[in-house]
């Protein structure tokens, strides 16, 4: 499945990276597991809950590395003695990536009932306005440049 360009719209400059910074994540968030939810419950808050049923809180380890959350499953295998008829439940490692964008944090995370809640903030910025000089372009063409060369 294609996914339709967002930032191609000429009123949108420089919003490439934003573009291909989706692209990289569709590619390497291809396997699906574990499943996650992206919510928003908050004007300014989200939530990320992955479904790590089985995994205990000595299993799991979230962490920010440079601008991604990098959320790690590992569970240890002490099955040995058991002899399964159907083993339907995944007992195994993941790692799960989400490119967090600036000014982004992580206020908390928690182990619910087999799903792990990552609450984020996402602080508004106040919006700025900044006036631009214009500058007559005759001024600058009557104007002789000096360069000065050491």
């Amino acid at each position: 499945m294609s996914r339709i360009p967002v930032f191609n719209s000429p009123l949108l400059l420089g919003f490439d990276h934003f573009e291909q910074m989706l692209d990289r994540v569709s590619k390497t968030s291809a396997d699906g597991y574990p499943p996650y939810n992206i919510e928003q419950v908050g004007e300014e808050e989200l939530r990320i809950t992955l479904a790590v049923a089985g995994f205990t809180m000595d299993n799991l380890e979230v962490t920010i590395e440079d601008n991604q959350l990098v959320i790690r499953g590992r569970q240890v295998d002490d099955d040995s003695h058991r002899v399964y008829l159907h083993r339907g439940i995944a007992a195994r490692q993941f790692q799960r990536n989400f490119i967090l964008a600036e000014g982004i944090e992580v206020t908390s995370a928690r182990l619910e009932d087999g799903l792990l809640h990552i609450d984020l903030v996402r602080p508004i910025p106040e919006p700025q306005v900044r006036r631009i000089k214009i500058e007559n372009s005759d001024k600058a063409k009557s104007k002789p440049q000096t360069i000065d060369v050491e």
